[in-house]
């Protein structure tokens, strides 16, 4: 079946164009390459974006974070535009191709590596 844009036309479903890929190996599979964009998630990212995985409704995201629900929407934004993807399926989808999420395990995990390092607290 072939997919309709918002205005009627018919379009490809292959998804946005690649233009090219990041010289690291993603740390699921060392033979397949990390696509563009993928960088390291932030704590909260990584909450959030284990929370869509598993189907966690936004209001109970942000109720968990201590967010609004337009906090938890706006970073959900991101991630959509960082992945490249169209939907909170997509996101999850593309996450999981790209091995940020670990495969086999439920719930779904964001795999260390991607995990950004934290900022040190000094004394003072």
């Amino acid at each position: 079946m072939t997919p309709l844009s918002a205005s009627g036309d018919i379009h490809s479903a292959q998804g946005p164009p690649r233009t090219g890929r990041a010289d690291r190996t993603c740390p699921a599979d060392k033979n397949r390459p990390v696509g563009v964009g993928v960088r390291r998630l932030t704590a909260l990212d990584v909450r959030i974006l284990e929370g869509v995985a598993v189907g966690v409704s936004t209001v109970r995201l942000a109720a968990s974070l201590y967010l609004s629900r337009q906090g938890v929407e706006y970073r959900i934004g991101l991630m959509l535009r960082r992945f490249q993807a169209a939907n909170r399926a997509a996101l999850v989808s593309r996450a999981h191709s790209l091995g940020v999420l670990s495969v086999g395990a439920w719930p779904p995990r964001v795999v260390p590596e991607f995990l950004e390092p934290q900022e040190e607290k000094g004394d003072g």
